[in-house]
């Protein structure tokens, strides 16, 4: 089956939890992390979490059942989350309301800008909601992709295995 990817430029508007829609204030808070275990390796400098890992920072919540952060020699970080879903919620800016997703598994990498939601993948704001088997984000060039099955396997939430976009009708129409 020849693999479907819907990119949708729209969800720009409607995924609005990309650094510069979300509270500005959150970067600048001091990130917590509680887990049932945590170990650090100094000499491949990587951290990993597990059970019942959350994860804090400002108003962005983070749980996952594992947890990995890993930093190459340049400075570059890269994050997995694994859970049974991992979830996460933010609040925006400006009153925009929370974006909140959930997903299988979670990667994140600074020097690809891309954070990688695959397996189950779900966001939503508000009344919208965006459904997958994978959702890509490109945090620099703030473009979505959504795919509704990939040949890896993941599954999406959709037993047709295609994506599912749900964009409720704007408040801000003036009435006549």
């Amino acid at each position: 089956m020849i693999q479907k990817i819907c990119k949708i430029f729209v969800l720009i508007a409607f995924f609005s939890a990309s650094p510069a829609f979300a509270l500005q204030s959150d970067s600048r808070q001091p990130i917590q992390i509680e887990a049932d275990q945590g170990s650090l390796d100094q000499a491949n400098q990587s951290t990993t979490f597990s059970g019942n890992v959350v994860i804090r920072q400002g108003t962005l919540n983070i749980s996952a059942a594992r947890v990995n952060v890993t930093r190459n020699g340049k400075g570059e970080q890269f994050m997995k989350a694994d859970g049974s879903p991992v979830r996460f919620s933010q609040t925006l800016d400006g009153g925009k309301g929370t974006v909140r997703g959930q997903a299988n598994n979670v990667t994140y990498s600074s020097a690809g800008s891309t954070v990688v939601l695959t397996g189950n993948a779900k966001v939503q704001r508000g009344g919208d909601v965006a459904e997958g088997a994978v959702i890509t984000y490109n945090t620099k060039t703030e473009v979505y992709t959504i795919s509704g099955s990939t040949k890896s396997g993941a599954k999406s939430a959709s037993k047709s295995g295609r994506v599912s976009v749900v964009i409720q009708p704007s408040s801000t129409q003036k009435s006549e």
